[in-house]
This record gives structure tokens, sequence and C-alpha cells, in this order.
């Protein structure tokens, strides 16, 4: 089912200002949508509204074509996992996945037929007669999923549910839900303030920060293109390298001088009035050029590095320049690279950031 946003807004009562404002967004039947953001952005509050939890102050939301502002969320075909399992712990494993159901009065074939599908699905089948306190967290929170699947909702919500897990659980639960939503075949909104979620789960993330949506999109768009600068420093890990500057004739200089990079067509086409303005230039750690690949009279910065990261096929380096500002370099593994040494690095004309310097909104 379609989830269509329109002028959404939300503000609390004793509060002066709007925690979410103006939210435009359509979620495509199907898709598998994540609302990033930092905490406080107002993400979790959008996914309580569309969920029915929280009051709509200002706007409409339609479920296809059915406005539901006023709906109970009983009513509006939905389920909901929450960041703590909240499941019943005098109750065993069946039982808990069979609740919903049975305060729905289904039938006890319905409920049963529908608890076993879904315990084969999430691997649950051999701890349905074991209590939680019994099963790991992994497997609770599968149990939660359960419970939610088994009402076949038109819309599956989902808040922050795999912050309670491991690194590694959370790598292998991330797998599984990407596999669930294929075979659910519903339309899912997933809120994490993690990118590495958004990044490997989502059709589209939509990156909300204080109450706006600051880009809606694919992952490569967001990484490949970011909307402003917010956008580029929050997605990517590690963080994008920023350097503040101006534009002088058709190369981009740096406020310490320590910088300069000259642009190629298209970037000077999209920076032609920004001569002596200020702007930013942003460059991710995997586009700069180590010193053997580098071509005579190609753009160069020398920089001591400071700090050695093996990650085995790939290591991240991080350099200082002479006035101390700090990079971050990702290099081929097979590199030989020590701490201490200067070595110069190119930059891909190619992939560079650009944002405005008042605005921070990108221009190229």
């Amino acid at each position: 089912m379609k989830v269509s946003m329109i002028n959404l807004g939300k503000k609390y009562e004793g509060r002066e200002n709007f925690t979410i404002r103006d939210i435009n967004l359509e979620i495509e039947d199907r898709a598998f949508c994540v609302i990033l953001g930092p905490s406080g952005c107002g993400k979790s509050t959008l996914l309580r509204m569309v969920a029915g939890l929280n009051s709509i102050t200002e706007g409409e939301l339609y479920f296809g074509d059915r406005l539901v502002n006023k709906v109970e969320p009983k009513d509006r075909d939905i389920a909901m996992v929450f960041q703590s399992y909240a499941l019943y712990p005098h109750m065993t494993v069946y039982d808990n996945i069979a609740f919903s159901l049975k305060m729905r009065k289904e039938r006890k074939q319905v409920i049963h037929h529908r608890v076993l599908e879904a315990a084969k699905v999430l691997q649950l089948e051999e701890y349905l007669y074991s209590k939680p306190s019994d099963i790991s967290g992994g497997q609770r929170q599968r149990v939660a999923l359960g419970r939610a699947m088994v009402r076949k909702p038109q819309v599956f919500l989902m808040d922050e549910p795999l912050s309670n897990l491991d690194a590694k659980l959370r790598e292998q639960m991330r797998i599984e839900l990407v596999r669930l939503h294929k075979r659910l075949e519903t339309t899912s909104i997933y809120v994490t303030h993690d990118q590495a979620e958004a990044m490997t789960m989502a059709d589209r993330i939509v990156l909300l920060d204080q109450g706006n949506i600051q880009q809606n999109g694919t992952p490569s768009d967001l990484y490949n293109r970011p909307a402003n600068l917010f956008v580029a420093k929050f997605i990517g890990s590690p963080t994008i390298n920023v350097f503040r500057g101006t534009i002088q004739t058709g190369q981009f200089v740096s406020d310490s001088g320590q910088v300069r990079i000259r642009l190629n067509d298209r970037d000077q086409e999209a920076t032609r009035n920004h001569d002596g303005k200020a702007v930013y230039v942003g460059i991710r750690s995997e586009r700069f050029l180590p010193e053997t690949s580098l071509r005579d009279g190609e753009d160069a910065i020398t920089a001591t590095i400071d700090v050695i990261e093996n990650l085995g096929k790939e290591q991240s380096l991080v350099v200082k320049l002479p006035d101390n500002t700090e990079l971050v370099m990702t290099m081929p593994g097979h590199l030989h690279f020590g701490v201490d040494e200067a070595h110069a690095f190119g930059i891909d004309p190619h992939a560079l950031h650009l944002f405005d310097g008042e605005t921070e909104v990108r221009l190229n």
C-alpha cells in the first residue's frame, strides 16, 4: 500500500516549535523506506504519526486513497516492531506470536497456521514452546517480528528494532529483515540513526534533520550526490573530508592555502557565479590517489601520516597537513605506509562535492 504525507506536521502541547513540519513524502507500495537521522530529529515522531500513536497537528496522511488522520491505530492495518522486544515473559514463543490474533478472535486453525508459517520463515520452529528468558536476544527480536508478521499488515513499521543487539547479530538481522520484506511484499517503513542499516537495507532513504527532510533518494543518491553539506557529512564512513575555501579563476583554494584543486569543466560551469566566493569542497576518503598513481602536473597535497588502521584489503590513513588539518584516506591494503612518513597524495578531480559557502546547498 502506498503511504502519502502532505504538509505533515507535529507540535506537542506546551512547546513553542514544531517537532516536524512540512513533510511531503510518497512511499510507494511494497517499498522498503528507511527514515534516517540523528537523535532528536523527529524520525520516531513521524513513524508514530503514521502508526496513529501520535496525533497529527497539520497536514494529511493517506494510506492508498484513504485519509487516515483520525483513524484509530487498530483500524489502520499496520503492524509495528519497537526497539524493545515487549514480549510477555510468562508466555511461550508460540503464545507471544499468536497474541494479536487471539485478541482479534481469529479461528484457532488460522492462528496455528500463521504462527507455524512465521516460525518457519524466522527459524523459530524449535523454540515455539520456550519462554523468552530461554532464548537469545536475536531470537527474541525475531519473535517480536513474528508477532507483527502474523497480522499480515498492509504497512510494516519498525522503530530501531536492532539497536539492542550486538554488532554481529545486527548484521545478521539486517539480512533477515530484507529477506522478510521481500517475502511479505508489504510496504515497510524503518526508523534508524545507523547509516549502515539505511545504506544496506533501503530502497529509499529519507534523511531528516531538525524535523525537516534534507534529502529523499536511493542510498546511491545520498552517497554520490548529497543535496547539501549536512547530507554529505552524515552519510558515509569514514566521514567525508571537507575543506572551506574560495573559487579563484577555475580552481579551488582552501582558506589555509594548503589545498589547491583545478576544477574540471563541469565544476567550473557549476561555480561560474562563485568566483571569489566561499565554498565547501567535500572529498570521500576513497577518492584520494596514492603517490604511485600520480601523473606529472596533477594536483597533489603533501601530508604526514598520523594513524594507520589496517583493514586487510584496504587501510585507513589519518593524515595531517602542514596546518594540522586532519584528513582520512582509504588506500589499497598492499601499499606500504609508515607512521610519521610524509607522502604526496592526488585528488580525483571528478570526485569533488561542491557546496555553497553560505547556504551549504550542492552546486555541482
